[in-house]
């Protein structure tokens, strides 16, 4: 995906320049010797950033660069709005013309065929603006668009979600990454139904005995799993896998994370962690829970600790489960001081997060220090989307704590978020991230490792140690035996990559690193 609209870059480029923000106290990890191919690329890097640069080689740099994967990525907000446009036309959906929300046909009167949107220039862009943040006005807060947007488009993605892998999966392969973890709910609509007649208790484990019995959850989990398989097969064909013209997307390693509905009633939030977790031991596809919607909502705030205690006692019951949370999607203003103070720290010391997503307002939590460095100690990593930060939230530049983070030594993954609806790419983070905070190559290479270092993928890493606070040094069996070495790897090295499907990614990182840094062995640093 390769869309950039004017008015983000406007909201982006206000952030200050690198020079304004502050350095990390102590690098992230320990300085290491940079290869004479990583130099040189480094060396080129630079020459692009002079007083005078070429913003279509910079773009074209951050295109190419291979960034790893996406760990923070939902589905249904990352694909294009235009290829939504187009699947409601195909679909015979209609558009209410009073919200622009997609609805089922006949269109009677008050709607529009969203064909109309192939002819009617005006009908288009009122959609793309319904649909995404197109065109929004950089100097006002996106927050409420951009959440009202999954309501007015939800129908399309719904009725096809195998294409609109897909199509997802295509712009990650085409953004040189080469895993994805994106987040999906099948069965939630099951969920709900056997929720609400579950109801609620406050004694967890009572509550989950009520959805346990007589194999309810386990039928729900069935009804995922076949949803799952329905998807994947509308994704194979779409895709056209297993042809003599396969799509780019074919190539990718995907994998799921279970969204639970934050802002819902508490047996359905427990309810569909339940079913996520279940998901993640029975299917190898699912590795991980997470809650969404917006943390600022009512009820979000509200039952935010309740949910926290949810998701520890559920972890309990399925320990193979693995944890990421949006936690600290915040900012001063948005929501009362005191709910500033303890999302992130809650996340990680309460419901035990193995990663945190956004974790915007780590500085405005009591004692955050504490909670940066005992996410540090644990290898916590946080999943930063700059564009989504700077839209929804307005927090760009140093108000951003990245730096904080890198800076404790915490773990740092770049992603996308919502790529469609915001209307911007992996390519763009990393862009951003280099430009905002003066990232190196070498830097810029180790976030990209770190997005599959701190990946859910099961099997042994590739890398040794704490990689973050260390520096990404490879195990015994493939020491010296990277891609660009020269040496093809022995027979124990063969042996992890193919028993561990995280060490194999990794290794297709480090070959793609390897093949990029070839193109600057003989470039010539513009002046």
């Amino acid at each position: 995906m390769t869309l950039l609209c004017c008015s983000l870059l406007t909201c982006l480029s206000a952030a200050p320049p690198a020079a304004a923000l502050p350095r990390p106290r102590r690098p992230q990890a320990a300085p290491r010797p940079l290869t004479a191919a990583e130099a040189r690329t480094d060396a080129y890097l630079a020459s692009l950033r002079t007083a005078a640069p070429d913003p279509d080689a910079l773009r074209g740099f951050f295109l190419k660069l291979p960034k790893g994967g996406d760990l923070h990525n939902h589905l249904f907000g990352a694909v294009r709005t235009e290829y939504l446009i187009a699947l409601a036309a195909r679909d015979g959906l209609c558009v209410d013309t009073a919200t622009l929300t997609a609805v089922v046909p006949p269109c009677g009167p008050g709607t529009r065929p969203a064909a109309d949107a192939r002819g009617d220039r005006g009908f288009r862009e009122a959609i793309l603006r319904a649909w995404s943040m197109y065109d929004f006005p950089p100097d006002r807060s996106g927050h409420d668009h951009f959440f009202a947007t999954f309501d007015k488009f939800g129908l399309v993605p719904a009725r096809h979600p195998g294409k609109v892998l897909a199509e997802v999966a295509d712009s990650v392969a085409a953004q040189h990454q080469v895993y994805l973890e994106t987040m999906v709910n099948p069965a939630s609509d099951r969920a709900e139904r056997l929720a609400d007649e579950v109801g609620w208790d406050p004694d967890l484990t009572e509550t989950y005995a009520r959805l346990a019995a007589g194999g309810r959850l386990d039928e729900v989990v069935a009804e995922a799993r076949r949803a799952t398989d329905d998807a994947e097969a509308e994704f194979r064909a779409a895709a056209r896998c297993g042809t003599d013209r396969p799509r780019p997307g074919c190539r990718l390693t995907v994998r799921y994370v279970y969204q639970a509905f934050r802002g819902e009633s508490r047996e359905r939030v427990f309810t569909e962690l339940a079913l996520g977790m279940r998901l993640a031991e029975a299917d190898p596809r699912f590795l991980a829970v997470n809650l969404v919607q917006p943390e600022d909502g009512p009820v979000a705030l509200a039952d935010y600790t309740v949910q926290m205690r949810m998701v520890r006692f559920l972890h309990s019951v399925y320990p193979g489960a693995q944890v990421t949370l949006h936690a600290g999607e915040l900012r001063p203003g948005l929501v009362d001081p005191e709910d500033l103070r303890f999302h992130i720290r809650e996340a990680v010391d309460i419901a035990g997060a193995a990663r945190v997503g956004h974790g915007v307002d780590l500085r405005h939590e009591d004692d955050w220090q504490r909670t940066a460095r005992t996410m540090a100690a644990r290898q916590t990593a946080v999943e930063v989307p700059f564009t989504s930060n700077a839209r929804i939230l307005g927090v760009r530049g140093a108000a951003h704590p990245f730096g904080t983070y890198r800076a404790y030594g915490v773990p740092v993954v770049l992603a996308t978020d919502d790529p469609g609806v915001s209307r911007t790419d992996i390519s763009h983070e990393y862009q951003y991230a280099a430009e905002t905070y003066g990232l190196t190559y070498p830097e810029l290479k180790d976030l990209a490792r770190a997005s599959l270092e701190y990946a859910f993928l099961p099997g042994r890493s590739l890398w040794r140690g704490n990689p973050t606070r260390d520096g990404y040094r490879p195990v015994a069996a493939c020491a010296g035996q990277l891609p660009g070495s020269g040496r093809a790897p022995g027979a124990e090295c063969r042996a992890l990559l193919d028993a561990s499907p995280k060490a194999a990614v990794q290794w297709r990182e480090e070959a793609a690193s390897a093949g990029f840094e070839r193109a600057f062995d003989r470039a010539v640093p513009r002046p």
